[in-house]
């Protein structure tokens, strides 16, 4: 029993595995190419684990160049591509079909370029996340967008899902932060899109590229924004007895023009289990907590607590606790960057990704619980509470087919209840194969075939990433 339908492989492609195993030989050195059933098996799903496919083949090229004779190639032969960064998509944006080649980026791990005087990166888009801060704290730079998943995943995997982070609050999302891209069409033309400079004329085509899920091309370089270090940075925990006091207090403090770094929601299941993980000093006698993070001067950040603290002081805060050291708050972030992993020690679950105005949030979180209790399932809440960005984690039992349908089921009614309170489907996760059959409840059938006539017009054949973000029916491929 599942929620979501995975396409049958083509046939005709299966049945001519051997020849497309061999002209993709021609191509590429031997280390860069994974034909053997049981090494393939390491590719057949991301972190939406409840779905597997072993790919057809996988190859890990080592430059734009190769990218481009195996597009040329995989084009010719009507064969479908999936691109994968480090497979930590939880949307099941990197699962493959049984007749699909998986390209992988992880072998392009460069740092190409750094330009501090105009704040800039160029990166191979096989470098990780945090490796791109790696290359740049030593000169007193970081790049902002940090998912939770930052230790792993890569930038382009960020840039197929637009990633955010706990610090995008301030700082944007990985489309404020990505500056020019180096990008093959499935026909294997290279093209380079945007730059070092700060816009680019003409059609704001970068714009198009971030986000769209690998369907569009594939992004082999990136040119990044870097940022200097703040001089200093202070995160607050902020505990509430209701979570309803703790989303009004978010939107109070947003309201007021205040933009903290970043002000991160956990409910009292996910605090539980994040202090005994990272023993950073949550308090455990709350059922809703806030980390604030603020920067700047010593001044800056004592006046920005002190405007904070009485803005919630109206919505009954039940405890307050400052740090005062950089061990101190590194163990608060730890808790916190550690939250979905350390979650599984409590159960099996499906984290979901919806958006929503941050004026609703007691509302959702009302109706997050609501729909949870109607399916007979628990949920934990951790997510982005500054820019609306909701992380609801539905839990279930994997081993239990039955149990599983329905918190996919619930999954879909929270986020079909972000869409109806004035927000969208996804923050950034992406829409993959989870949140594919809901595309028609947030875009009616214009906007869809609009959407899908820019994927045809690069794609003609539909061979990039084909079984995802948009519903199976009415495709025109």
């Amino acid at each position: 029993m599942s929620a979501i339908e995975i396409p049958k492989p083509d046939p005709r492609i299966l049945a001519r595995r051997d020849a497309i195993v061999a002209g993709l030989a021609a191509l590429l050195p031997p280390t860069s190419l994974i034909t053997e059933e049981d090494e393939r098996r390491a590719y057949d799903t991301d972190a939406l684990t409840a779905y597997r496919r072993v790919p057809l083949a996988v190859v890990l090229p080592e430059t734009t160049e190769q990218v481009s004779k195996v597009l040329t190639f995989l084009n010719r032969e009507g064969v479908k591509v999936v691109a994968r960064g480090a497979g930590t998509s939880l949307a099941g944006g990197a699962i493959p079909s049984e007749d699909a080649v998986v390209l992988g980026v992880s072998k392009m791990s460069r740092i190409l370029d750094v330009d501090t005087a105009n704040r800039t990166i160029r990166v191979e888009s096989g470098v990780t996340n945090l490796g791109v801060s790696g290359a740049v704290s030593h000169l007193g730079f970081f790049y902002a967008p940090d998912p939770s998943s930052q230790l792993a995943c890569t930038i382009a995997g960020n840039i197929a899902m637009n990633s955010g982070g706990a610090h995008c609050l301030k700082y944007g999302v990985t489309t404020n932060n990505v500056l020019g891209v180096k990008i093959v069409l499935i026909d294997g033309t290279i093209v380079e899109i945007g730059g070092a400079h700060m816009d680019a004329s003409g059609y704001d085509l970068l714009g198009l590229i971030v986000g769209s899920e690998g369907q569009l091309g594939i992004v082999t370089e990136a040119t990044l924004r870097i940022l200097p270090l703040a001089e200093g940075a202070r995160p607050m925990l902020m505990g509430f007895q209701s979570a309803e006091d703790a989303g009004a207090c978010v939107a109070a403090i947003i309201a007021s023009g205040i933009i903290p770094v970043a002000i991160e929601y956990m409910d009292r299941p996910a605090i539980q289990v994040c202090e005994a993980f990272a023993h950073a000093g949550y308090p455990l006698d709350v059922e809703a907590l806030l980390i604030i993070e603020v920067e700047g001067s010593e001044a800056e950040i004592e006046d920005l607590i002190g405007k904070i603290t009485r803005i919630a002081a109206d919505y009954n805060p039940s405890g307050l606790r400052i740090s005062q050291s950089e061990a101190e708050s590194a163990a608060i972030w730890k808790g916190r960057k550690s939250a979905f992993g350390a979650m599984g020690r409590l159960a099996d679950y499906i984290c979901m990704d919806g958006t929503i105005p941050t004026g609703q949030l007691s509302a959702v979180l009302t109706g997050i619980a609501r729909i949870c209790e109607g399916y007979g399932l628990r949920v934990s809440n951790i997510f982005h509470a500054g820019d609306g960005n909701l992380h609801p984690l539905v839990l279930f039992n994997a081993n239990d087919p039955e149990e599983q349908y329905k918190a996919e089921r619930c999954g879909e009614d929270i986020l079909k209840l972000c869409v109806d309170l004035g927000g969208c489907l996804t923050g950034e996760h992406g829409v993959g194969i989870e949140k594919r059959d809901l595309m028609t409840y947030q875009f009616n059938t214009i906007d869809l075939d609009q959407q899908m006539r820019v994927k045809t017009a690069l794609d003609p054949q539909w061979l990039l990433n084909p079984n995802k973000v948009f519903p199976l029916a009415g495709r025109p491929v």
